[in-house]
This record gives C-alpha cells, structure tokens and sequence, in this order.
C-alpha cells in the first residue's frame, strides 16, 4: 500500500492579493510575500506525510519563468493557466472535486468562498483530512463554518514570513503579550 499524500492547493493570486490589499494596503514588497518552501515545510510536518504542492497561477501572456523556476526548485508542480473566467478557481475547484475520489489529504490556500462547496464535499469524508491555510481573519465565513477543516494561519502557525506583518487580529488572552504594544 502506498503512503498517504497531501495535496497543498495554492490560490498564489488570492494570497498576494490579502497581503497587498487588506494587510500591507499596496503591493507587497519581494522580501515580503511568504516563503513558499516553508510552507511545504510545515504541511508535511503538521500531517506527518509526504505533500504535493499544486501552485496555481493564471498567465495572461508569458510564462513567468523565474517565478516558475522557483517553485520548481523548492518542491511546487506550477499550474500556469490561461482562459476566460476566474481560471485559478476553476482549476482548484477541479483539483479539489477530482480529489474527492483519491485517498489523499487536502490543504486549500486560499481565503475564497467559491471553494466552500469543494471543501465541505472532501470534509464529509471521515477518512480525510482538510485544512485550509491563510490569514484567519480574513477567511471567508463559508469557509470558516465547514465541519471538521482545520486552519492554519499563514504568518503565526506557519511562520512563512520573515518578519512581523501589520495585521490587527482577536488576540486570545493566554497568547497577549503586551511588549507588542509598548
């Protein structure tokens, strides 16, 4: 019998998009978008199994060859689409409906509502595991509601940035340390 897999599903658009418009309010800076690897990292240890990184990425024009490259590099398969319409979603949306028939645990990346279908439908499955990875407060509320998902934050459970970003969030008490205040 093989081993189980994750499949990390990246919505690489909607991530840079939060971190532009609702935390950093411009377009993030290079050194300030996660690190990518250390989210493949941190998938496979919080599972305990081997991760398949599917990093989808709409291209207008040309194929952003670094960038590409890139995720190579550190573990990704890239999934440059082209086409009409919202192509990334409907690419994860795919993914995710294909890998309802697959043994295989699912990480969305993502903070958009139009997988919640997609996720609650692999959720029902006793057998498997779904998470999703983002900023928790920004998480869409269909997401947030489905049974059995666990969340992960991209910034604190993560530590996929290299440093603190500007976020204003629900503290829980026990995790308040005021030195950030002062």
């Amino acid at each position: 019998m093989s081993e189980r897999t994750t499949y990390l599903l990246v919505d690489g658009e909607n991530i840079d998009a939060t971190l532009g418009n609702s935390v950093l309010g411009r377009r993030p800076d290079p050194h300030e978008r996660p690190r990518w690897n250390t989210l493949l990292d941190y998938t496979e240890r919080a599972w305990g199994q081997p991760v398949k990184g599917l990093f989808f990425l709409a291209v207008p024009a040309e194929l952003p060859a670094s960038f590409v490259q890139a995720l190579l590099a550190i573990g990704y398969r890239p999934v440059p689409l082209r086409g009409e319409g919202k192509v990334v979603d409907i690419a994860i949306q795919r993914t995710a409906e294909a890998l309802a028939g697959r043994p295989a645990d699912v990480m969305l990346v993502s903070h958009d509502a139009d997988f919640a279908p997609q996720m609650e439908a692999l959720a029902e499955d006793p057998d498997r595991r779904v998470g999703i990875v983002g900023f928790g407060e920004f998480l869409a509320t269909s997401l947030r509601r489905i049974d059995g998902v666990e969340f992960f934050d991209l910034e604190y459970d993560v530590a996929a940035f290299r440093e603190r970003l500007p976020r204003v969030r629900i503290i829980e008490i026990d995790e308040f340390d005021p030195l950030e205040f002062i």
